[in-house]
C-alpha cells in the first residue's frame, strides 16, 4: 500500500464520517419517532452531536468505520447507526466502499427504540 492509497476500512470510514456531519448529498438521514417526539429543540441538539461525534473506540468501533455511536443529550440515551445498501435501496451494498454503488442510511434513535 502506498501513501496515497487508503485503505478499504479507511475509505468507508471516510464516507461514514462524510454522511454523519451532512457532506454526503447521496446518503440518507432517519430520525426515529421517539427523537422527533420529544420536539424540535432536542432533535436539532441529536442531530449536531452525531455531527460532533469523535468518542469512537475499540467497544463502539471495533472495525475503525465509524459506523456506530451512543451518546447522552438531555439525559436520554442516543444510538446511531450507519448501514449501506444498494443504490435501489433494495438490499445490501455490493461493496460499502464504493459509493457509485453505495447508499448510507444514517439511523438516530433512542437507545430504548432499539
Amino acid at each position: 500500500m502506498t501513501e496515497t492509497t487508503q485503505s478499504r476500512t479507511e475509505i468507508i470510514r471516510t464516507l461514514n464520517d462524510a454522511l454523519r456531519q451532512g457532506n454526503d448529498p447521496n446518503g440518507r438521514v432517519l430520525v426515529t419517532q421517539g427523537v422527533l417526539a420529544a420536539g424540535e429543540a432536542f432533535v436539532k441538539d441529536v442531530v449536531q452531536a452525531v455531527q460532533a461525534f469523535h468518542t469512537f473506540g475499540p467497544d463502539n468501533d471495533p472495525y475503525g468505520e465509524h459506523d456506530f455511536g451512543t451518546f447522552t443529550v438531555d439525559g436520554r440515551t442516543i444510538f446511531f447507526k450507519i448501514d449501506y445498501y444498494d443504490r435501489a435501496l433494495a438490499g445490501g451494498s455490493p461493496d460499502p466502499a464504493d459509493p457509485l454503488v453505495t447508499t448510507r442510511v444514517l439511523t438516530i434513535m433512542l437507545a430504548e427504540e432499539y
